[in-house]
């Protein structure tokens, strides 16, 4: 039988755990994806080896802290798609994806960074991807959504959008709001014009790893 010692050991080293997921959440939550390990671990009032001991990468930590967060993005897709109306289930999750990220700054860099080294988080990531996409092809088979969209279009947004959020959460929080609907208002196909051609797959993914490494999660 196990003494209670070693029961009291495991029962401390579980609350350790998810204090510090708990306040990675929060510290990403304000700060972005480059908060330091160094502040979470004192945020959680534990040290720096007892983060490591239970998340030895920055890949593992993040992984931890935001899958249920990417498990709450492809619900609340799955619900887009059972939307009578097709634009008003792409409008709709375009718009809670973009509210996410400007309450969420961590958040707000994970839509658009590749973290290649958790790879739990990746195949989340790819299953929201695909939910969007679903999305986009019922707006565009409807005709409302313009012909022209890709799938990249999406993560052009994000990106314009999380640049917005990290210039103006403080001064103004509310700005990323006129910014979408500036943006829906120009995917309707009744106002579609010419665009430039957009960016390759290849080019987005490699945008992404870029910032991945420039956070430290390569």
């Amino acid at each position: 039988m196990e003494g209670r010692g070693e029961v009291r050991l495991r029962a401390d080293a579980a609350r350790n755990r998810q204090a510090i997921i708990d306040t990675a959440r929060e510290v990403y939550r304000r700060r972005g994806l480059d908060a330091p390990l160094d502040d979470i671990a004192r945020t959680a009032g534990v040290g720096n080896a007892t983060v490591y001991r239970h998340f030895p990468t920055r890949c593992a930590l993040v992984a931890a802290a935001f899958a249920d967060t990417l498990r709450r993005v492809i619900h609340q897709a799955d619900q887009a798609l059972r939307d009578p109306d097709p634009w008003a289930g792409f409008t709709g999750h375009v718009t809670f994806l973009c509210r996410l990220q400007a309450t969420d700054r961590g958040l707000a860099d994970l839509l658009t960074t590749k973290v290649a080294a958790a790879p739990e988080l990746e195949e989340l990531r790819g299953e929201a991807y695909r939910a969007f996409i679903r999305l986009a092809d019922r707006a565009q088979t409807a005709g409302a959504l313009r012909a022209d969209f890709v799938a990249e279009d999406l993560l052009l947004l994000l990106m314009a959008n999380a640049g917005l959020v990290h210039r103006t959460a403080e001064a103004a929080p509310a700005a990323w709001q006129r910014f979408i609907d500036l943006a829906l208002d120009g995917l309707r196909s009744q106002a579609a014009t010419p665009a430039a051609p957009p960016p390759s797959p290849p080019a987005l993914q490699r945008a992404m790893r870029q910032h991945g490494d420039q956070l430290g999660y390569s």
